[in-house]
Order: structure tokens, then sequence, then C-alpha cells
């Protein structure tokens, strides 16, 4: 029997799930799919500065685990660059850090990541008012 998949810890879901060129509406565009964990080894290393040691430990899997989460992206991105494929996050075997300082230790509020979601206001009425 086979060892179940280690589940990823992120911590943000991406404040937008779909990019790729400017449609022309001429063509359709074939479509990579990038999973939520890959999306967060992206983000820590690349975004955060981090070894991929590091990274395997926010997302609690192994080093050579996070390496080809990480391996697997990258390609993923460079397919979508460079052969201008829309490329689409979701998916993946992960679960999504709820902030506490039991969970990863990032010290973020997790969840979405604030700010806005294609061109479009996340924050609640609740964090608005917080703000004014």
């Amino acid at each position: 029997m086979p060892r179940p998949c280690k589940r990823r810890r992120i911590c943000g879901l991406p404040a937008c799930e779909r990019f790729g060129p400017k449609e022309d509406g001429t063509t359709e565009r074939q479509t990579i799919t990038m999973t939520l964990d890959e999306f967060e080894a992206i983000r820590l290393i690349d975004l955060g500065g981090m070894t991929q040691e590091q990274c395997a430990g926010q997302m609690n899997v192994a080093r050579t685990t996070a390496q080809a989460i990480y391996n697997s992206a990258r390609v993923k991105l460079a397919e979508c660059v460079v052969n201008q494929k829309e490329l689409r996050i979701e998916g993946g075997d992960y679960v999504l850090c709820d902030g506490s300082p039991v969970g990863c230790g990032c010290g973020k509020s997790c969840g979405r990541m604030r700010g806005s979601v294609c061109g479009q206001d996340t924050s609640t009425n609740e964090e608005q008012e917080k703000h004014s």
C-alpha cells in the first residue's frame, strides 16, 4: 500500500487565479494549471527569498519535495511565458494555514492574500472600517 500524500501547508490563496496574454478573440489559448502548493513554492522562494530548505519547513514537506514542487512550477511558468499560454492556479493537496502560533509561524493573518483580486477590492466591510 503506497504512503498517503502529505498535505502541503500554504499561507494564502492567490488574489488572481488566472493569468495570460490578452485575448484577441481569434484563437483559443491552451491552459496550464499550476497547483496552489506550486504557487506557494514560487512565492516563498522567488518572492520571499527563502531557501528550498526554509520553504520546505514552512510548507511542512521534505526538502526534496519542496524542490520538486518548485521545479514543476518553474517549468509551468516558462511554458506560459514562452508559448503564450494561459496560467490557472487551482487545486492540489494542501491545507490552508490558520495563522496561529502553532501553525506555520509565518506571522501573517493567513487566508486569501489581502489586496485586490483582479482589480476588485477584497477587503470586507469590517476590514474597511478598521482602516478608516
